[in-house]
């Protein structure tokens, strides 16, 4: 099959593009380095020619709040009407467990709009929701540092690393869609404050984790299952342990 991957040189993208070009597929790692601008329109016309599969893997650029939204329904207005222009038969986007649970932050007010518009439109569509990468924990230490303390929610995650992730969308992105959501996640459920702890003390970081229950992510409070699956997750198999262990942090 001829796959377009939008978002293709980021975390997620460059390991999805060689999974599936290692499975025997014409695969384009599509960004605006590459010449293809979702939110200009820029290139997408040729990246598209010919081909059955999008998957959508891009980021907004910024997580301001009007930034984020603005970025997520420019795009994915602009990549849908060239995926029907061009008669693709599937369309696979990579979202985040919680989404519909998250309103309250303008990061997740995003992700609604974008899923809305992949809802409403004509292509056939697999919507992945993933909870949170393993490869993030850094950065969400540093969105609640104050000083020498990390505040944190003390609910629920499951995280997942990034090559289980990039594993099950080449999975989906191969198989027929679903026209709904399905969700993966991490195969160990562990309350997030703990596990930054974790994190922080295998990196021989200082800092201390605090557990607050008003503390905010991405602008929302969570509650203890916000951010977790439903009954049926398909899991990675790649454990905190394991994955730190072959992570640059290790190194």
């Amino acid at each position: 099959m001829k796959i377009v991957v939008i978002g293709g040189s980021g975390l997620i993208g460059s390991k999805l593009v060689n999974l599936l070009r290692q499975r025997g597929h014409q695969v384009t790692a599509a960004s605006p380095a590459s010449g293809v601008n979702t939110i200009t329109g820029e290139g997408l016309a040729e990246a598209l020619a010919g081909t059955q599969v999008v998957v959508d893997v891009a980021n907004s650029p910024s997580f301001e709040d009007k930034a984020v939204l603005e970025f997520f329904e420019t795009s994915g207005r602009k990549l849908l009407a060239a995926e029907a222009a061009a008669g693709v038969l599937h369309h696979v986007a990579l979202s985040v467990v919680g989404t519909d649970r998250l309103a309250e932050s303008g990061y997740f007010r995003g992700k609604i709009a974008q899923e809305k518009l992949i809802k409403a439109g004509k292509i056939p569509y697999t919507i992945v929701h993933s909870t949170q990468f393993m490869e993030f924990l850094g950065g969400i230490a540093q969105s609640g540092t104050e000083g020498q303390t990390v505040r944190l929610s003390p609910a629920f995650v499951q995280p997942i690393a990034s090559d289980d992730v990039a594993a099950a969308m080449a999975d989906f992105t191969l198989g027929a869609p679903v026209n709904g959501t399905v969700e993966i996640a991490g195969p160990e459920r562990v309350r997030l404050a703990e596990l930054v702890q974790r994190y922080l003390t295998a990196t021989r970081d200082p800092r201390s984790v605090v557990a607050d229950v008003h503390a905010r992510y991405f602008g929302a409070e969570l509650k203890d299952d916000t951010l977790v699956p439903g009954d049926k997750p398909q899991l990675g198999a790649i454990g905190f342990e394991a994955w730190f262990a072959k992570s640059q942090a290790a190194k």
